[in-house]
């Protein structure tokens, strides 16, 4: 065999192994971009899902937080941080009065917490026998309901007013009483409507 024929063998064996390397190279990329976006699909699409699980969005239908929040104002709703703490003095909170699927939902402020004694006296509000210095200007109650008479929580029960104090349905009435931790549905979290108040709620 001539040496001109064995150089062009030789060459196109070099040329056959230069191309076979670089369509693996391709291969590669190509499998690595695939990769790459498909674990960015899944990292979004299990961030939805848990959005989706921890979130939800209520609108307020009752006057009772008035002038706090406004009939119509829309929010999103933290149900994750409960099922990890407890609800605290002054939490804004959303929940229902039973466990049907029906219930209505109802948001107010929380003012007594499981084991303590509340009661309304002269206007005021009265924590194991003190009177509670609230942090904003609400109204003296003209009807304390059910806390006329001292009310002592159970553990897992909260006590919540309305801001609205005079016109609040809360837990001085039998119709909403005292609010057990099973039928919280979470705290209010963001406000998503109206467009001028956008943002995450204060406390």
């Amino acid at each position: 065999m001539g040496l001109n024929k064995k150089r062009k063998i030789e060459d196109l064996k070099e040329s056959r192994a230069v191309s076979e390397a670089r369509e693996r190279l391709r291969d590669d990329r190509t499998r690595g971009i695939v990769k790459w976006v498909f674990e960015i699909i899944v990292t979004l699409v299990f961030a939805v899902l848990v959005a989706i699980s921890a979130f939800q969005t209520v609108t307020l239908q009752e006057s009772a937080m008035e002038p706090t929040y406004s009939v119509g104002q829309k929010f999103f709703v933290n149900r994750a941080l409960y099922k990890i703490k407890s609800p605290k003095r002054g939490d804004v909170i959303v929940f229902k009065t039973s466990a049907s699927d029906d219930a209505a939902l109802h948001i107010r402020r929380v003012i007594g917490l499981p084991g303590e004694t509340v009661q309304v006296k002269d206007g005021k509000i009265y924590i194991n026998g003190k009177v509670y210095e609230e942090n904003g200007a609400y109204q003296d109650m003209t009807d304390g309901g059910l806390a006329n008479s001292a009310i002592t929580l159970e553990s897992g029960e909260y006590f919540v007013l309305g801001d609205n104090r005079n016109n609040s349905e809360d837990s001085r009435y039998a119709d909403i009483g005292n609010v057990k931790k099973k039928y919280i549905v979470g705290k209010l979290w963001f406000t998503i409507s109206p467009r001028s108040k956008i943002g995450f709620l204060k406390g």
